[in-house]
Parts: structure tokens; C-alpha cells; sequence
């Protein structure tokens, strides 16, 4: 077992980075108070070719894994960028999986490399505000005309809307069958705001990258559009998730180290009572402690991104991952918040921005609870419990 990165990992990391220094704290503190999406640093990674990491290579992209992909994601976050930098291109990292697994020939062809080039930028919409995480209870509704479907419904917390030309989308096309899941399907088409409203949601951190409300009043979708068969949306999504919470998890330990170095640094320079503060184990212990967690829930990372590049069974892992990740960012974020005690509540030390988007991994794309039901059943073979 080796846990050692290759050096063409270690050169993705390395490059990454660079490309972030010219989108420095300043950057993103200014993107965070005035909001507005980041079109240069979108620019910047799809024009550098990151944004086809995980894409197939004879569609412009690079054909690496999700191992790679979680490499830079976190390196983005890392960086100072946080939830802000990584939400920009997330979507294009792992979006359409779907389409790269299931679509044909001829969507890969038409999809993939305008994404890819960065000349559009997609967004996925799932979740519904009466359904929450219970997906079988979906409203969004595709009723099929000759060539072509119509859709209907409401979406919510769909990022990247005000700026997305293309959509993701589940919706019904038949009622539930033997599984409540059955009689759903998975679309990719233009989002077309003569049909689909888009209403920003105000939130509390991640300005830069809007979050919305979507209202679909008679979509018309070519039925060409449609991803794989008929009704079958659901599992289609399914094999998405995982490398999801992996990307997220690992966004999460770069936010987290990011807050964690600058927490370090301060406290080696803060001198109160004639020491730095960092000599008091009142603080080196929690930082110590942040440190170890955020290194072992990237082992965890690792560990499923290895078992999905395998093409093995890794769903236990991307789930534990994402929980252990979230709960590690979000600590260490805490944590360098009151190692800088007031100064921490000031915008210029970027700690504040760190602590509020730390909650995003904490309750997106999945709850912890959930995460932990799951784990109980699949895992523990215990009941179920909802």
C-alpha cells in the first residue's frame, strides 16, 4: 500500500497552485463582499485545460481520475479560494458523469468539449423544495410530445443558474414503479429563461457562486436531450454521487487547511504577555488536533477515490469521507476563528469568510444524518431507520 503521491500528481497539485496565486485572499474577499461570478478565474482553469480532468481525453479532456480531480479541487480550496473558487468549476468536474457513463456517442460528441473549452457553463438541478433529500418524492414533470418533452416544476439550491447556459435535469416521465425511484428521467438541454425563471437566493456565504430557485413553466426538452433511457434518471444520478462527496470532501480539507495555516501563522506572531500565544498548549493543542483530523479524513479521500478510479465498490467510503471532511473543515475553521479571537471576526483576516462556508460541506450535498443512516444500514447491516 502506498500512500505517496506520483510525480504527475504532485505536478497537478504544483501547477494548480501557481495558477491560484494570481487570484490571491484580496481576490476573493472582494468576490465574497460585491458577489458576481468569477468569469477570470473560470477562464483561467478552463484555458489552463483543468476543466476536462476527469473528461475523457478524445473529447478534449485530460482522462484522469477522480484521485486527480480531488487533487486539484483541493488545491483550489486550499488556496484561499475555499467553496467560493472550488463551486466555480465544480460542476464541470463531475456533473456530467452521467453523460461521460451513459450518454451516446453523438451527446458526448455535442456536450463534452464546449464544456471542457469553458464556453458554457452547466448546472444541476435536482433537489425540490417540497422534497428535500427524498428524491422518489420529485414533482418536476416531463410530458412527452412527439419529438420532444415539456417540463414543469420547481428546482431549488441550484447553483450557478445566473450564469449557466445548460441543464441537468431530473424530472418525471412515468409514475413510480416496483422502486418509488422508477419513472424518472435525466435530461441535459438549454436552459431556456423564457420558460425557466431563475431567482437568486440571498445565503450566507459563497456569494460569488449564486445559489437559486428555479420556476420551469412548459420547457420544451428535444427528446434527443434525453440521457440513456426513459425513466431510468435516478440510477443514472446514482453513479454521480459518489465521486460528488468525494470532490466535496476534498474541497473541504483544503478550506480547512487554509484556515488551519493562517490560524498557525498568527498565533506565532500574536504576542500577548510578552510570548506568542502559540506557546500556550491552550492553543497548540486544538490546532495540533485540527491538523490530525483534517490528515486522516483525507486518507479517507484517497481511499475512495482509489477504490471509484478501480472501478470497485466505494460508496461506504465517498459517504464517510465527506462526513469526516466536513466535520474536520468545519472544526478547523472554528478554531482559527477563535485562535484570532476579535480579529477573527474581521473581514481582512478572511478567517470569518472560511468559518461561513465551512457549514456548505456540512449540510451539502447530503446531511450528515443521512450519511450516518447510511452507514448504519449498508454497512452495520442495521435496520432502516427512516
Amino acid at each position: 500500500m502506498d500512500f505517496s503521491f506520483t510525480p504527475e500528481q504532485f505536478a497537478i497539485r504544483d501547477s494548480v497552485a501557481k495558477l491560484c496565486e494570481r487570484f490571491d485572499a484580496t481576490y476573493w474577499l472582494e468576490r465574497d463582499r460585491d458577489g458576481g461570478f468569477p468569469d477570470d478565474f473560470h477562464r483561467a482553469i478552463a484555458d489552463a485545460g483543468w476543466l476536462g480532468i476527469a473528461m475523457p481525453a478524445e473529447h478534449g479532456g485530460a482522462g484522469l481520475g477522480i484521485t486527480e480531480a480531488a487533487l486539484m479541487m483541493q488545491t483550489i480550496s486550499e488556496s484561499g479560494a475555499g467553496f467560493s473558487g472550488a463551486s466555480a468549476v465544480h460542476m464541470n468536474i463531475f456533473g456530467l458523469n452521467p453523460v461521460v457513463v451513459f450518454g451516446s456517442a453523438e451527446q458526448k460528441k455535442r456536450w463534452l468539449p464546449p464544456l471542457i473549452r469553458g464556453e458554457q457553463k452547466a448546472c444541476f438541478a435536482v433537489t425540490e423544495p417540497d422534497a428535500g433529500l427524498n428524491t422518489a418524492k420529485l414533482k418536476t414533470s416531463a410530458r412527452r410530445e412527439g419529438d420532444h418533452y415539456v417540463l414543469r416544476g420547481q428546482k431549488i439550491w441550484i447553483s450557478t443558474a445566473q450564469v449557466a447556459a445548460k441543464l441537468l435535469i431530473l424530472a418525471r416521465t412515468a409514475p413510480a414503479g416496483a422502486k418509488p425511484t422508477d419513472g424518472l428521467s435525466l435530461f441535459y438541454t438549454d436552459l431556456d429563461r423564457r420558460y425557466v425563471e431563475v431567482r437568486e437566493i440571498e445565503k450566507m456565504g459563497r456569494k460569488a457562486v449564486d445559489s437559486n430557485l428555479l420556476f420551469i413553466e412548459e420547457l420544451p426538452v428535444p427528446a434527443v436531450d434525453l440521457i440513456g433511457a426513459d425513466s431510468k434518471g435516478f440510477d443514472y444520478i446514482l453513479h454521480g454521487l459518489n465521486p460528488e462527496r468525494i470532490l466535496i470532501a476534498a474541497e473541504a480539507i483544503g478550506l480547512g487547511r487554509a484556515a488551519l495555516a493562517r490560524a498557525v501563522a498568527y498565533a506565532g506572531e500574536r504576542v500577548v504577555f510578552d510570548r506568542p500565544i502559540g506557546q500556550n498548549q491552550a492553543i497548540q493543542h486544538p490546532l495540533a488536533r485540527c491538523w490530525m483530523e483534517l490528515e486522516a479524513a483525507q486518507l479517507m479521500v484517497l481511499k475512495a477515490a482509489s477504490l471509484y478510479d478501480k472501478g470497485q465498490p466505494c460508496g461506504a467510503e465517498a459517504n464517510a469521507a465527506k462526513f469526516l471532511a466536513a466535520e474536520a473543515c468545519f472544526r478547523a475553521c472554528e478554531t482559527a476563528m477563535l485562535t484570532h479571537g476579535g480579529m477573527g471576526y474581521a473581514k481582512e483576516y478572511h478567517i470569518e469568510r472560511y468559518f461561513r462556508e465551512a457549514m456548505i460541506p456540512r449540510l451539502a450535498p447530503v446531511s450528515p444524518q443521512l450519511i450516518l443512516c447510511f452507514i448504519a444500514e449498508k454497512v452495520l447491516g442495521l435496520p432502516k431507520s427512516y
